[in-house]
């Protein structure tokens, strides 16, 4: 990673946890960002089959999960392991930044 991108990040991490205390007003900022920024819907592939991203959503034991479609069947996935599609879609700097706190790189 890049030193620009890592400033970059940063400073949306920054921007994100600002007024937090604790981890898990963090996750609640960083949900709260991503939700606002990132274009949903979009495509990505998960195990190797098609899915649509229609949301994110916050779970009761405060993961960020990507709501995944894929015809009637609908699956949450941890957005720190959701494969992000090529070309990035707009907002996805916000899952960086929040990969990059939650893995504390």
């Amino acid at each position: 990673m890049s030193r620009s991108n890592r400033v970059a990040l940063d400073a949306l991490i920054a921007e994100a946890t600002v007024d937090c205390y604790g981890d898990s007003e963090c996750v609640t900022g960083f949900h709260a960002m991503i939700e606002e920024h990132l274009a949903v819907p979009f495509q990505t592939v998960v195990l190797g089959v098609d899915v649509t991203v229609t949301g994110v959503d916050l779970t009761d034991d405060e993961q960020i999960v990507a709501v995944c479609v894929r015809g009637k069947s609908k699956q949450r996935i941890p957005v720190l392991d959701l494969p992000l599609p090529a070309p990035p879609v707009e907002g996805v700097q916000w899952v960086d930044a929040y990969r990059r706190w939650a893995r504390g790189t």
